[in-house]
């Protein structure tokens, strides 16, 4: 696996389950919507109320799970990463990514309190249990950069 077909299998996969940690420490976990950048950062909506976007405000750090959901697939990606709220140029760069993967996304930008999350990588670990014996590849930094 290299990181052109990581970025493929990515692409590939409209929803994730996204994981953060709560004011108490407790695990929470939703399922988004996602676009994946060619910088491989995870980009997806949600309301500024929601429990994942306070969360990712007080703590940064966040985790997904993309793929496996499909019987006889079992194929997966575990991504970890530091998530913020891109402003200006970086905003505007982000939402037409997201935007490619979601194009009715632009009539929920009117919703009030919708905040854009950017999602930057940190290590990246792909599965294939398909074969035998099983692939596994990781990346880190600069590798997907």
């Amino acid at each position: 696996m290299d990181t052109v077909a990581l970025l493929e299998f990515l692409r590939q996969h409209r929803v994730a389950v996204q994981a953060s940690v709560s004011p108490s420490a407790q695990p929470q976990a939703a399922v988004v919507g996602i676009a994946v950048t060619d910088r491989f950062e995870i980009v997806f909506d949600t309301l500024d109320t929601t429990r994942k976007a306070q969360n990712l405000r007080r703590n940064s750090k966040v985790a997904f799970v993309i793929g496996g959901l499909s019987n006889g697939d079992e194929r997966t990606v575990q991504y970890e990463g530091e998530a913020d709220e891109p402003v200006g140029t970086e905003l505007a760069r982000v939402k037409a990514a997201y935007y490619v993967a979601y194009p009715d996304g632009p009539g929920r930008a009117h919703w009030r309190g919708l905040i854009y999350v950017r999602v930057k990588p940190t290590w990246i670990r792909y599965s294939d249990y398909n074969v035998s014996p099983a692939h596994i590849t990781e990346f880190r930094g600069a590798e997907l950069a």
